[in-house]
């Protein structure tokens, strides 16, 4: 009997103490404070104008029942706007202004009672919204098998580039697989694998609060584009280009097959501290659109390394000079850099590294270079810091009719 009253008593104290706990804990979480009376109101305001929002900076009161400062406005899309900051900043931001009209924000100071002082109203003009920027920025142009746009977004916001066609019904409706939604700062959007038929696009900018801009308009006409045939291609060694290691012909780089032994490599030796260069004939002129290059995975199991391509350029000719030298019977396609992925540094190479560099890197042609039948790789420097090149396999696309 005793055991039972002693275990009866302390279970009674144990519930006595969580009942305590439970509202000591329900207590905390309720706002403090004792005025129910109205707010006092921020001074020393100031407005300050930024492209699409504002900031409005403040003297808080002297109340410890001050809780937030809220601001309410309406833009001109209608959507109503409610924006609220803790009594521990002095500083809200009012955003999503399509336009540089003034606008009207009321500013309320709340507190812990959920009681609102009376607004004040507050005047801003924001600068010129990004999307407006974003739509003036934009180049769209014809390019190999499709199109290439870019667009400038200096302030990086969250913006969508619409992409538009008509449909079946001869509306103009967004095209969610060519629209480009992001926050960079730099834009590019390169389209390929269309017919050589006139696309009608109309294109537009909308930013996160539904403000959307103006329409552009623009016809396309995607230029012919093929793969050119491999089965053509023959190594055309001139002067001054550099041996290959022993077995790692030149040959190799359109064989089909990947790592080594089946790679081409420049013999080490002849090109230390001086750019390498190889040469390849691909047996039909062609103005080119883009090159695809996969560098080889060494045998330490890295593809950014040793004698891989980091820095180099691209040559072309339709009947070059014998003597190898780089003179007017070649132009400069471009000049390129290969980096990767993941930013990473040294060594180390993530999964996402090694994907793309097994599934090999294209590197566009300027689209004002003349019809060549002679490529010519000249690397300035690969990533061991020297100049001997390697290439694991080669594509080459472009229109040689």
């Amino acid at each position: 009997m005793k055991i039972y009253t002693m275990k009866y008593w302390l279970i009674s104290i144990a519930t006595l103490l969580l009942v305590n706990s439970c509202n000591e804990d329900l207590s905390y979480r309720e706002p403090t404070g004792t005025s129910s009376g109205i707010p006092q109101h921020v001074t020393e305001i100031q407005v300050k104008n930024f492209p699409g929002k504002a900031t409005i900076s403040y003297k808080l009161p002297a109340d410890p029942n001050l809780l937030y400062v809220q601001a309410k406005y309406v833009l001109a899309n209608g959507k109503e706007m409610d924006v609220k900051s803790s009594y521990f900043v002095d500083s809200l931001v009012v955003e999503g202004f399509a336009d540089t009209q003034e606008h009207e924000i009321k500013l309320y100071t709340v507190n812990r009672q959920e009681v609102h002082s009376d607004p004040i109203s507050v005047t801003v003009k924001p600068l010129t919204a990004p999307i407006w920027s974003v739509l003036e920025s934009i180049d769209i142009r014809d390019a190999f098998g499709g199109y290439k746009l870019t667009a400038v977004n200096k302030t990086q916001e969250a913006i969508g580039i619409l992409i538009m066609e008509t449909n079946v019904f001869d509306e103009w409706e967004v095209d969610n697989n060519l629209s480009i939604y992001t926050s960079i700062d730099s834009v590019l959007s390169q389209r390929s694998g269309m017919d050589t038929v006139t696309r009608h696009f109309a294109i537009a900018v909308r930013d996160r609060w539904s403000n959307i801009t103006d329409t552009l308009y623009k016809d396309i006409n995607p230029i012919y584009e093929v793969e050119l045939n491999t089965a053509n291609f023959r190594h055309f060694p001139l002067p001054g280009d550099p041996s290959q290691q022993p077995g790692a012909a030149v040959s190799n780089m359109w064989d089909k097959r990947y790592g080594w032994p089946v790679s081409f490599s420049s013999l080490a030796a002849a090109t230390l501290n001086v750019p390498s260069i190889v040469t390849v004939d691909m047996g039909v002129s062609a103005k080119l659109s883009k090159v695809w290059i996969r560098p080889f995975m060494e045998l330490s199991n890295l593809y950014y390394g040793f004698t891989t391509l980091k820095h180099f350029e691209l040559w072309g000719s339709a009947n070059p000079n014998q003597s190898g030298a780089l003179d007017e019977s070649w132009t400069l396609l471009g000049k390129y850099e290969l980096k990767k992925p993941s930013g990473s540094s040294g060594n180390t190479e993530t999964a996402s590294d090694q994907e793309a560099a097994a599934n090999g890197f294209f590197y566009d042609i300027d689209l004002n270079a003349p019809k060549i039948r002679y490529l010519r790789i000249r690397c300035l420097v690969n990533w061991a810091g020297s100049c001997p090149q390697s290439v694991d396999e080669l594509k080459v696309f472009g229109d040689p009719r």
